[in-house]
Formats: C-alpha cells, structure tokens, sequence
C-alpha cells in the first residue's frame, strides 16, 4: 500500500482550486502581493503555508 505524501506546493491552478477561486483570481492575488508564491525554474508556485496565512489574513481582515 502506497502511502500518499501531502503536498508542500501547489501550482497555480492547484492552489485556486483549494481556495475556491478561479485561476485569475489567484493570479490578481500573486500581483497584488496578498498571495506568496516561489519561482522553480519557470514555474511559479504557491507554497501551502502561503494558503494557510492569506486565509488567516482574511479571517483578521473580516473580523475588525
């Protein structure tokens, strides 16, 4: 039985798709600087802890 590892970085269209957002979205995200992301070569990636503190924004952000 292979054991499946989580993974630590999404692709652009990864990370949208587990925050409910579309790609373009994302993308304005990246821009705007809300959303961290790391570059591989050329491609840009989002790490998971990136997900994890862009939701915590918005949940300080919803809650002032």
């Amino acid at each position: 039985m292979k054991r499946e590892i989580p993974p630590i970085l999404y692709r652009v269209e990864e990370a949208a798709e587990a925050l409910r957002m579309s790609r373009s979205v994302v993308y304005e995200l990246i821009r705007s600087g809300r959303l961290r992301t790391v570059k591989e070569g050329r491609r840009r990636l989002v790490p998971v802890t990136a997900l994890t503190e862009y939701v915590a924004d918005l949940i300080e952000e919803n809650a002032a």
